[in-house]
């Protein structure tokens, strides 16, 4: 038996309706679903092949339905099959059919689950890329897990998968964090100098103000001693010193986010330099592309939405054909002073992607650049590539009910490494998947630490651990033999007949079925949403356990019942490990 039992009975479904309707299109039978039943009473799934033939056979659903309910019920793994409401047709499985899961949960380990859905097309899936102008905050935070735990489910189920972080090291905001540096630099070697003088100095004023740089000053001082001052021993001409303080400090904020997105467990595949592209003279050759296909122009744009002729200065620009591919208007390529915009920058990231030999392309952004999705999906379609969008929304943080004060290292924000301090990374990045990537989300410290069930993070993992309590109790009173996977997958199941052990095994074999849902839809949270489910049945069951002696897990003197039993735990330990490893959550043997 294949692990997706959905997959099975899908491909059932749609060899018994070729039989019904001789000469069925290929495009039709693509559209056939077999889904989980809405309500248990109505079966274990339900299918809408009927409604979907019945056009191109020139049939009623029902009838067709009816001839499909006569054929189905004649396969060994249906127990019954209805039709219902307008055309759809119910079925329900034997036990036996369920049950046959264990062995291929058993035999598969945390492998259970995989797929070849994706059929090893090349996927870039790029996340956090943050300006290397501090340390990683909480802003930072939703998106690295999102992007992780998304990378980790396409994996999954067969996409070949890189990892990347764009690294946005070119512009102004490098250049005023050289500034900063600079500042603490001087601090460093006793410079009687003040934030509020050498503002007076820096291009826009000294923007970057947090504690967090004083150690790269410090640094600075280290390496370059006096020779960053000027001969006088005074404030250094920046044209001196400026792109070594730059280059510098990106490293050594490169090098501090790489060990942040670590201590979450997140390690990236591949970094890619913004600065690299342009001084690389990507940005000109993906402009020039856009030229040559005649997709670029010299023209003036509409006011912005809220702007009056009165309030916007109109004036002739390079733009990009964005219209063509999607977006509403076309988009500006160069600045007023003729340097290339961002999305110039990020046209050529995108190129250099599809260059690089990415099938499709997935950016996870915060929810503040939803306005750009547009225009980036339309560029990368003039380039005959694919992008798929990600949005976080922002997270709050609250301890004690209040507000998370902020970190006296960053100046302005709340730092990862201030969240991992507090709750761990397991529950960090289990937090972060409890709701859907574009919704808002409190998270809630006291919560998140908590052992309630409430506690999503907690619920699950004392699932595993109870799990893991019963088979070295097992092991013990039967030898560790008898209660290997391999032996575990060979038992005697027949005594699994309680409709809470059948809800549960159904429970495992919807795995399958979720990861392939949840990568196709891009929403790596319905997987916390299917372990919290999951650790409900088992924690049922083994509650039940205690009043019902049939149900316990051990069965003294049963070696037959038991193992049928502990077979079932140790499938549900394996699940949760395999839902677990996709989220990037370490499972814990017992609760402490």
């Amino acid at each position: 038996m294949e692990q997706n039992i959905f997959a099975t009975v899908h491909a059932r479904v749609i060899a018994a309706l070729r039989g019904v309707v001789p000469g069925l299109p290929d495009e039709v039978a693509a559209r056939v679903e077999v889904t989980p039943a809405r309500e248990a009473a109505h079966g274990d799934m339900a299918t809408n092949a009927a409604l979907l033939a019945a056009k191109a056979a020139g049939r009623k659903p029902r009838d067709i339905a009816a001839a499909l309910v006569a054929v189905l019920t004649d396969d060994p793994l249906v127990a019954e099959a209805a039709v219902a409401g307008p055309g759809f047709v119910n079925l329900r499985l034997r036990p036996q059919a369920w049950l046959g899961l264990l062995g291929v949960i058993l035999s598969a380990g945390e492998a259970y689950g995989d797929s070849t859905a994706g059929a090893a097309v090349r996927v870039n899936v790029e996340y956090v890329s943050a300006n290397p102008t501090g340390p990683m905050h909480i802003g930072h935070c939703r998106g690295a897990v999102v992007g992780d735990a998304l990378a980790n489910l396409l994996a999954k189920v067969g996409y070949a998968v890189t990892k990347e972080f764009y690294l946005n090291d070119a512009g102004n905001q490098v250049t005023a964090l050289a500034w900063a540096a600079y500042f603490r630099y001087l601090q460093a070697l006793g410079q009687p100098v003040t934030e509020e003088d050498f503002s007076e100095i820096v291009p826009g004023g000294l923007q970057y103000r947090g504690d967090y740089l004083i150690p790269v000053g410090a640094a600075l001082a280290a390496k370059f001693g006096t020779s960053l001052l000027a001969p006088d021993g005074s404030i250094g001409a920046a044209e001196n010193w400026i792109e070594t303080v730059r280059d510098f400090t990106i490293a050594v904020m490169v090098e501090q986010t790489r060990a942040d997105l670590a201590a979450l467990g997140v390690v990236q595949d591949v970094f890619v330099s913004e600065r690299d592209l342009v001084e690389h003279h990507k940005v000109d050759d993906a402009i020039a592309r856009l030229q040559a296909a005649d997709l670029v122009y010299e023209g003036i744009l509409e006011p912005p939405k809220g702007k009056t002729i009165d309030d916007w200065e109109p004036r002739e620009q390079l733009l990009f054909r964005a219209t063509r591919f999607g977006d509403d208007v076309d988009r500006p390529l160069k600045k007023s002073d003729g340097s290339f915009t961002y999305f110039a920058n990020d046209i050529a990231y995108h190129v250099d992607k599809l260059a690089r030999g990415f099938d499709l392309m997935i950016d996870v952004w915060g929810a503040d650049h939803g306005g750009y999705v547009k225009r980036m999906q339309a560029a990368a379609r003039a380039f005959g590539g694919t992008l798929d969008v990600v949005l976080c929304q922002i997270v709050h943080v609250l301890k004690g009910g209040q507000p998370l004060r902020m970190s006296k290292r960053a100046g302005t924000f709340i730092t990862l490494r201030d969240l991992l301090d507090e709750v761990g990374p397991d529950a960090v990045r289990f937090t972060m998947l409890t709701r859907k990537s574009d919704a808002q989300m409190e998270f809630d410290i006291d919560a998140a630490v908590a052992q309630t069930r409430e506690n999503p993070v907690f619920y699950v993992q004392y699932a595993h651990a109870r799990c893991r309590s019963v088979l070295r109790a097992a092991a013990e009173a039967l030898g560790e033999a008898a209660v290997a996977p391999a032996a575990l997958a060979e038992a005697a199941l027949d005594s699994l007949q309680n409709p809470a052990e059948l809800a549960l095994v159904r429970h495992l074999g919807a795995w399958p079925r979720c990861i392939e849902a949840a990568a196709a839809a891009r929403e790596p949270h319905r997987i916390a949403f299917f372990l919290y489910d999951l650790a409900a049945d088992f924690h049922m069951l083994w509650h039940r356990g205690r009043d019902d002696a049939a149900l316990r897990f051990l069965q003294a003197g049963r070696p037959v019942e038991t193992l049928a039993r502990v077979a079932l735990v140790a499938a549900t330990a394996v699940t949760i490990r395999s839902g677990l490893a996709v989220m990037g959550v370490t499972p814990v043997e017992e609760m402490r």
